[in-house]
């Protein structure tokens, strides 16, 4: 599990118990926000090595797919 997980599980469940201060409510919105960020990466990465088939064995993947994947292939 990504570290800053626990960290935004740990401020959601007091923001539901007790409520946050202002310094713990936005260090919630940064750590979500990087959390995303890694996230979208993530996604992103794995895309990025995808090819698509249809049912008949041809490769139907997108061209603007195959353009980025093109880009990473190049030196």
């Amino acid at each position: 599990m990504i570290p800053i997980l626990n960290r935004i599980n740990q401020l959601s469940r007091k923001a539901k118990e007790t409520g946050l201060t202002e310094i713990e409510t936005r260090e919630q919105t940064e750590l979500r926000n990087e959390y995303l960020q890694i996230f979208r990466g993530s996604i992103q990465s794995t895309l990025l090595n995808v090819t698509i088939y249809d049912p008949h064995g041809a490769d139907v993947t997108p061209e603007k797919l195959r353009q980025e994947q093109a880009k990473l292939d190049r030196p």
